[in-house]
């Protein structure tokens, strides 16, 4: 599975990123997968792998391309409880950099991008992430109802959207939450919105995790978790696209 490294236009500059997608000469539909906080990575190159092995192309920018290319700090081999303060103490500038116009603004700039790709067959595209990614998707779904089909974020803190964002999204909708995120009465509160919203959705909380449950190389992976994202994921991503 060829992996394609890109730089892409936005009105702040040239985004760095890459793009995984079958070599087989035909289209394929589109999907933005948004990053976690800690930015691309080899991690971040196989889940893009795994996913283009299932018939998409899939496009991973890098969230922070106003401070440098990827990778923007200096990461270990593997990120855990002793690494992670110092890590996140060089992340928090950027993510707090990275406003809500920011985000639109690139939004546009990476659909736009993706859906002109000549490896993406025409029609609506999906967008996922982990993270901050993750509320970036659900950002960049409720700003383009029309061209988003499938949203999935993934411990993530998607009620940070807003409350107006679930009534803008069209897209079917999966949120997967680690359970040291959200209560269940978090979860009964987020769901009652979602329906209220009139969402095509399914929102849970996944048994015995912690937040960045689907990075293996973080002391948070979760082996299992990662597999039934993919069982949320891939059958969301066959019936919207």
């Amino acid at each position: 599975m060829p992996i394609k490294s890109l730089l892409i236009p936005t009105p702040d500059g040239r985004a760095d990123g890459f793009a995984a997608f079958p070599d087989d000469g035909e289209r394929h539909p589109g999907v933005l997968m948004y990053a976690d906080g800690f930015g691309l990575r080899p991690v971040l190159r196989d889940m893009a792998r795994e996913l283009a092995d299932h018939g998409y192309y899939v496009l991973v920018p890098n969230l922070f391309y106003r401070h440098g290319p990827a990778p923007v700090i200096d990461l270990p081999a593997h990120i855990d409880a002793d690494t992670r303060p110092g890590i996140f103490a060089e992340l928090m500038p950027m993510i707090e950099a990275h406003t809500p116009d920011r985000i639109l603004r690139d939004a546009d700039a990476y659909l736009d991008f993706l859906t002109t790709q000549p490896e993406v067959s025409p029609g609506p595209v999906a967008v996922t992430g982990y993270c901050i990614g993750g509320l970036l998707a659900t950002r960049t779904a409720a700003a383009h109802p029309d061209q988003v089909a499938a949203l999935a974020a993934f411990h993530a803190p998607v009620a940070a959207a807003g409350p107006d964002a679930p009534a803008q999204i069209k897209a079917q909708t999966h949120f997967g939450h680690a359970a040291s995120d959200l209560t269940p009465d978090d979860l009964n509160d987020l769901n009652q919105t979602l329906t209220a919203a009139g969402l095509t959705y399914t929102s849970e909380i996944y048994p015995n995790t912690i937040h960045g449950f689907t990075m293996s190389d973080t002391d948070s992976f979760n082996p299992s978790a990662l597999q039934r994202h993919w069982s949320r994921l891939l059958p969301l991503l066959d019936r919207a696209l």
